[in-house]
């Protein structure tokens, strides 16, 4: 795995590559990438991963600079095209979903393909849809809400020997906050009437225990953007799919791309 740095409004961001060929770019979900995953080595397997960090993920600094949609908006177009040259296929999970529609949108003939993984950013009123903002924050109520194999997610976020333990607690809760600044309260960025400029084909995933994005928000988004679409669903996986079953997901999205 080789890793670089590039600037996105006056900031470092790191950038993680993997694998030769065609790129396509993966943004992570909720709290970002502290560790490379398998999901990325199953990926890297026939193409080039680019995997950047966004700002206040572990690996970047500047979310502070940020303040709403657009702000961020506008960073995530600065980081991708730092990141390759060139039309690419595009996978976010999560969080990060709702700024790769914006980009999807704004960057038509880059972004060739798009693939999202349980998308936030589709308010949806159904009482059983956990809001993710009002949960205790803590080492022990996270994991359960987004993985279907929590100790999966425990250990992404299990501090390393060599990291200072105040280091970490402030890497995650900075990760946490980057994601609240365009998100919360409502979790609702308007991008439904921005989808007529998303003509890309698109893959939606979630998995089948998801209980943060249900499939009405998939079904929202299919239906108010203008290109091909096609909705998907995982066994045995949570919110971070990627988490819980990197080999299915691994596969449907390179039958897609």
């Amino acid at each position: 795995m080789r890793s670089r740095k590039l600037r996105c409004n006056g900031a470092e961001v790191r950038v993680w590559e993997q694998g030769d060929g065609e790129p396509i770019v993966f943004l992570a979900g909720f709290g970002g990438l502290p560790k490379w995953i398998p999901f990325l080595d199953r990926l890297a397997e026939s193409r080039r991963v680019i995997v950047p960090s966004l700002p206040g993920f572990p690996g970047a600094e500047g979310h502070d600079r940020l303040d709403d949609l657009s702000d961020w908006t506008a960073a995530t177009l600065e980081i991708l095209e730092g990141a390759t040259d060139g039309p690419f296929g595009l996978i976010a999970s999560s969080v990060s979903a709702p700024l790769a529609l914006e980009a999807a949108a704004m960057q038509r003939q880059r972004i060739a393909k798009l693939v999202l993984i349980g998308p936030f950013g589709i308010h949806d009123e159904r009482p059983e849809a956990i809001d993710l903002w009002a949960q205790r924050p803590g080492p022990k109520s996270y994991p359960p809400l987004l993985c279907a194999r929590p100790e999966r997610f425990a250990a992404l976020w299990q501090q390393p020997d060599d990291v200072d333990e105040i280091e970490w607690q402030v890497m995650e809760i900075r990760a946490r906050e980057a994601a609240a600044r365009y998100l919360w309260p409502l979790n609702d960025t308007g991008i439904l009437k921005r989808g007529y400029r998303i003509t890309q084909p698109m893959l939606l995933l979630r998995g089948t225990e998801d209980e943060l994005v249900p499939r009405t928000c998939l079904e929202k988004l299919n239906a108010a953007t203008a290109g091909e679409s096609l909705i998907q669903e995982v066994a045995k996986a949570g919110h971070l799919v990627e988490l819980d079953q990197p080999e299915a997901l691994a596969g449907l999205i390179n039958q897609f791309i």
